[in-house]
């Protein structure tokens, strides 16, 4: 009987906070439903993988001039508020200049669709799809 009232409150409500938060900051939309865990072990595993990318030199996509360019842009912008804060500061390459740097791109770009995995991941805890 529980289980259907939160299905039902979650269903009533706006049902996308977690799936922004989650994208925003990593691990913040399995925060908010109390996943203390899971939050901090996603926010710890992409934002580790998102700072040595940087620090490798990894490339920071700006702009999709081909197809593997818009990729990496998405695959980027799936970080967050780490491409944005990483692009504001003026960190990131923009173009691969060590041979380490071509490592540090391919971390940046995981970190940003395992971020957008985890957001996903919460927004389907939250609406009562997975438990």
């Amino acid at each position: 009987m529980s289980t259907v009232a939160s299905k039902s409150s979650a269903a009533s409500g706006f049902k996308y906070g977690p799936l922004i938060a989650g994208w925003l900051i990593p691990g913040a939309g399995h925060l908010m439903q109390k996943k203390w865990i899971r939050g901090a072990l996603l926010f710890v595993a992409i934002g580790s993988m998102f700072v040595l990318g940087v620090a490798m030199q990894g490339k920071l996509f700006t702009s999709a001039q081909g197809i593997l360019d818009m990729l990496g842009l998405a695959g980027d912008l799936g970080s967050g508020l780490f491409y944005v804060v990483t692009r504001q500061l003026g960190l990131g390459a923009d173009a691969i200049q060590v041979t380490t740097a071509d490592y540090g791109t391919r971390f940046i770009v995981i970190a940003g669709l395992l971020n957008i995995i985890a957001a996903v991941d919460a927004h389907n805890l939250y609406i009562g799809r997975k438990r």
